[in-house]
């Protein structure tokens, strides 16, 4: 069998294409630069089936996300990225995949597709990075897949030479070292990473955090010798999954750092108040005195004071100078009239009585007005 020479270059180009692909998480591989998209980003196409509005549940997340040899391309002076997946399930089925490229701006989507192969042009041996969801007719989306780095090739079609590139086509290292819980005493999210370097300098970082649909965007860092990244708001004592891109003054992007997963901190108290707890105990019942005491610059007007305890906690009996309630294992004490202004640098005391089980325990948490105080 003779093989023309067309063909035979159509082959060597494929499997050219296959060996020099790359997947995020592959070792020692260096990155190239990842440009911004060559065309409008649009939203994907929304659903506009009716008898589907009563779908709730979203698509399976696309697996087995890989490079794959771009289908024939067209005689165009630009290369092109191309990915494969396995199909996703779904109640009612899958009408479209999606998908979407990272950029400087974050992640743009850049076309859909019914099959299970897709991608987009862009500059021919640059590298791009792309992640795929499955949509329903509903528009209930997947998760994203995992995320995926793959190189612009010329297709399996002869095309003319390629179009130049820009003189720093050089990404920075791969951002490495993330490390949780940086700064301890952030209400919310905080980590730190060892910092990337670049041919030229790197100017900044963007950090993303994984969300039921996508990879969202969630702040950018201006490089520095000790890179961190905080973010509050956050559901406390739930961990979310972050990753960190080095970027370049060319917009060059290196591959994304290796996920982690940070938990959503309480954080240590803001140190506008201080609470002195004094506990008098006996056998099956205690009497505690406490000090409210202001240590901000401005009056407090109105306060609530709760103190909250280990179970089994104590059970309110009585209590003086603050109107006492207990709901579950927290003891609340509410002003009264004649105290309920505390002036910077004053303080007041109040107090009650409650009955235990045999072992009064310490309170595990004092705070006012929502406010975590110090304790001493």
């Amino acid at each position: 069998m003779k093989i023309g020479k067309h063909s035979l270059s159509a082959v060597l180009l494929t499997l050219a294409f296959v060996a020099t692909a790359l997947v995020i998480g592959s070792a020692g591989q260096a990155a190239l630069a990842v440009p911004a998209p060559q065309v409008a980003a649009a939203l994907p196409p929304q659903a506009a089936n009716a008898a589907a509005a009563g779908d709730v549940t979203p698509p399976t997340e696309p697996g087995g996300v890989r490079p794959c040899p771009p289908p024939l391309a067209p005689t165009v002076p630009t290369g092109y990225a191309s990915i494969c997946w396995t199909p996703s399930n779904d109640d009612t089925g899958v009408v479209g995949y999606d998908i979407y490229e990272l950029t400087s701006a974050g992640f743009v989507y850049r076309t859909t597709t019914t099959s299970t192969i897709g991608g987009f042009s862009g500059v021919y041996g640059r590298l791009y990075t792309m992640y795929v969801s499955a949509r329903d007719a509903a528009g209930n989306v997947s998760l994203p897949s995992q995320m995926i780095t793959t190189v612009a090739t010329l297709g399996m079609t002869p095309t003319i030479s390629p179009s130049p590139v820009p003189d720093d086509i050089a990404a920075p290292t791969k951002p490495t070292g993330l490390t949780d819980g940086c700064l301890a005493d952030y209400p919310g999210v905080a980590f730190c990473w060892q910092p990337s370097t670049d041919n030229v300098g790197v100017a900044a970082y963007d950090l993303y955090r994984k969300t039921a649909t996508t990879y969202l965007k969630v702040g950018t860092r201006t490089a520095s010798a000790h890179p961190s990244f905080t973010e509050s708001g956050l559901e406390t004592g739930k961990r979310y999954l972050y990753f960190v891109v080095a970027r370049d003054a060319a917009d060059n992007l290196s591959l994304p750092s290796d996920s982690l997963s940070a938990l959503a901190r309480e954080g240590l108290p803001t140190g506008t108040c201080t609470v002195t707890y004094r506990a008098t105990t006996w056998t099956t019942g205690l009497s505690a005195e406490i000090t409210i005491r202001n240590t901000g610059t401005t009056t407090i007007d109105g306060w609530t004071l709760a103190i909250d305890y280990a179970s089994p906690a104590p059970r309110l009996a009585s209590g003086w100078s603050a109107t006492w309630t207990q709901d579950g294992t927290r003891i609340s004490g509410a002003h009264l009239q004649w105290n309920k202004t505390i002036p910077a640098g004053t303080a007041t005391q109040v107090g009650f009585n409650a009955a235990h089980g045999g072992t009064a325990t310490a309170p595990v948490k004092v705070s006012l007005n929502g406010a975590t105080c110090l304790t001493g």
